[in-house]
């Protein structure tokens, strides 16, 4: 999977599954630019590792929320590493609400965030985009199944990325560019801990009857990234443990 000489933009990498991606995206040998949010010195904490590592990299604030700071996160990676290859649309979150309860204000957020911004990110990167380049989307297995309710908001924005990465693959495929959407089952990280609040429900629904890891789906993105996936387009990557079996 060398991607040496290469640039990738990470959205919403400084922990947890955006983090493990661009690190492992550096350790294959792509510059990489990652956005943050709210946590600067996180993000600064993966960008000193990767250069620790021998690797480049550097971070950016942007809010995915904010389609003027995603236009302006790409044109950023574009001016410090003089291109752009791989755009891997991380950033995400939501909440859940029951429907009853949930706001529009509720809606519309989440839908900023996990699609509207992926969107911008895409629509923006593609200006830059060579023959080979790759679009890979973060969504979720909720897209397809979720074992409890209250996660109306989130589940729509979710399904939508996979439509949108199937309409994408069919706009880009003339040029060579690729797009594709890696859906997590339940994965370790800060935000939604192995031994959280939902992982009574979540392991009990998945076979494996274990969380995943950050570099588990880092290294399926990796392989989204390399050239031995150059044939792969529109395709809806899972890796659940079994979840939506």
């Amino acid at each position: 999977m060398n991607l040496a000489g290469s640039t990738a933009l990470v959205t919403g990498a400084s922990r947890g599954i955006g983090a493990a991606i661009a690190t492992r995206l550096a350790r294959e040998g792509a510059a990489v630019a990652l956005t943050y949010a709210t946590s600067p010195r996180a993000a600064d904490q993966v960008v000193a590792d990767i250069t620790a590592d021998g690797g480049r990299a550097i971070a950016i604030r942007a809010d995915n929320a904010s389609p003027e700071e995603v236009r302006a996160a790409v044109g950023s990676t574009v001016q410090a590493f003089g291109g752009l290859d791989i755009l891997v649309n991380n950033a995400g979150g939501g909440q859940f609400i029951p429907i009853g309860e949930m706001s529009l204000d509720d809606f519309d957020r989440m839908f900023a965030v996990n699609v509207r911004g992926v969107f911008v990110a895409i629509q923006e990167a593609v200006k830059h985009l060579p023959a080979g380049g790759r679009i890979i989307t973060i969504g979720s297995v909720f897209a397809d199944r979720h074992p409890f309710p209250g996660a109306s908001g989130y589940v729509a924005s979710k399904a939508a990325l996979a439509g949108l990465t199937r309409a994408v693959a069919r706009d880009l495929a003339p040029r060579g560019i690729t797009a594709n959407i890696v859906q997590p089952g339940a994965i370790d990280t800060d935000a939604n801990p192995a031994d959280g609040a939902l992982s009574d429900t979540m392991l009990a629904a998945t076979p494996l009857h274990r969380y995943g890891t950050g570099a588990e789906i880092a290294g399926l993105v990796a392989y989204l990234a390399g050239e031995e996936a150059g044939f792969v387009t529109g395709a809806t990557l899972t890796a659940d443990g079994g979840f939506t079996v």
